[in-house]
């Protein structure tokens, strides 16, 4: 069973960054397409970032695009998010996602493994 674990969350100010970090385990990650999503209360979970299992290739939601740097480093099997230019509004619970399938997946329903979340609070 793939296991991921996130960590990086915290709380910082409106213009400030943060990294957040997937790590890998009971897989050969380099396998594995990878996303993060976030999710606030109330609100359906949302794809943020994607990227393919060779790291060479990546989409971005349209609210992050500028700001926010997917990327991997297949010996480590880690996935990170690289997040600048923080804003409230990007405050979430953000999940790392796994899936062995090729390509992208843009939708919760098409990642089977889920970290347990970390928490970003930006604020104001």
């Amino acid at each position: 069973q793939v296991q991921l674990v996130e960590s990086g969350g915290g709380l910082v100010q409106a213009g400030g960054s943060l990294r957040l970090s997937c790590a890998a385990s009971r897989v050969t990650f380099s396998s594995l397409r990878m996303g993060w999503f976030r999710q606030t209360p109330g609100k359906e979970r949302e794809y943020v970032a994607v990227i393919n299992r060779s790291g060479d290739s990546t989409y971005y939601t349209d609210s992050v695009k500028g700001r926010f740097t997917i990327s991997r480093d297949n010996p480590k099997n880690t996935v990170y998010l690289q997040m600048d230019s923080l804003k409230p509004e990007d405050t979430a619970v953000y999940y790392c996602a796994a899936d062995r399938n090729l390509g992208y997946g843009f939708g919760i329903s098409q990642y089977d493994y889920w970290g347990q979340g970390t928490q970003v609070t930006v604020s104001p």
